[in-house]
């Protein structure tokens, strides 16, 4: 099946440099506004420096099912300092006024649904495309109730990018990929978000049953932190999405004393592990090479 859009963003023409060059990229998540939206810039701005293919921006919010205590912490922290899917929405400006590579990094706002729903479709979609977003990833949103959503996305020229996950059927994740554009985010395990020690040993058949659905990029989230398991993924997956990784690197810096220099110091951690990654994307097994290794993987 294909994707639910033709549309062209910074998404599709990163993964099809990367395609060319046989490389897998790397998506970088971080929680918007923790611990302010000025840190949050000055983030980007080192994640893309460093390398990053994508840079996922999560929406801050109360009630997160999806996340792992990391990123819950992190979405408290942001929603304490005043964050807003507004205030997200003018960070992406921010950003895209800002000097290369981070204005022109692919940006994905990443979000629960209500928020959007709560600005309205299609003042979201207009203010997100205006300030220079790329695509959304409504985690909670499904294929079933998001005629509207897509409808309105697509026209604004945002890419619609859906979950599927390990308990999908065939069926299941067909009808997931035909709604999504720019990427299909695989969930690696059943659960919530947070950085894990092995990969899972069904994960080559999950992609396996994925390819077979669909030609769009694959991403693989949930529990990815350490080179080892970019090295393995890159003979399976397109690109490789950190989050509570990146996530704990801010909270270790930032949580004692949110002061300038623990920003900085913050930056430099986030940077310095991203180049840890890509370096592992770059010269990890090849397409053609990649057994999946059982248990844990090499730091």
């Amino acid at each position: 099946m294909s994707s639910a859009s033709p549309n062209s963003t910074r998404i599709s023409k990163r993964f099809a440099e990367l395609r060319a060059s046989g490389e897998l990229g790397i998506v970088a998540y971080i929680t918007a506004g923790d611990p302010s939206l000025d840190a949050t810039l000055k983030f980007v701005l080192a994640l893309a420096e460093a390398g990053a293919d994508v840079i996922e921006l999560g929406v801050p919010f109360s009630d997160p099912l999806a996340d792992g205590p990391t990123i819950q912490r992190a979405s408290e922290r942001a929603l304490k300092s005043g964050t807003t899917l507004a205030a997200v929405l003018d960070l992406v400006r921010r950003i895209r006024q800002s000097s290369p590579p981070a204005n022109d990094v692919p940006l994905v706002l990443f979000s629960y649904y209500n928020p959007i729903l709560q600005m309205g479709l299609e003042k979201f979609a207009s203010v997100a495309a205006a300030a220079g977003a790329d695509g959304v990833l409504a985690t909670d949103l499904t294929p079933e109730e998001s005629g509207d959503y897509r409808r309105i996305l697509s026209a604004h020229h945002l890419d619609t990018i859906f979950l599927g996950a390990p308990t999908s059927t065939d069926e299941r994740l067909a009808k997931i990929a035909a709604c999504s554009s720019g990427f299909l985010y695989l969930i690696s395990r059943t659960g919530v978000t947070g950085a894990k020690d092995a990969l899972p040993d069904d994960l080559p058949a999950l992609l396996r049953r994925a390819r077979g659905v669909t030609q769009l990029p694959i991403a693989v989230g949930f529990g990815i932190s350490l080179p080892g398991h970019v090295s393995v993924l890159g003979g399976l997956a397109d690109a490789a999405v950190i989050g509570s990784a990146l996530v704990s690197e801010i909270e270790k810096a930032t949580v004692p004393n949110p002061a300038p220099a623990a920003i900085d110091a913050a930056a430099s951690a986030l940077a310095s592990r991203l180049r840890a990654l890509k370096e592992a994307a770059r010269h990890g097994l090849s397409r053609r090479e990649a057994p999946m290794h059982r248990g844990k993987v090499a730091p």
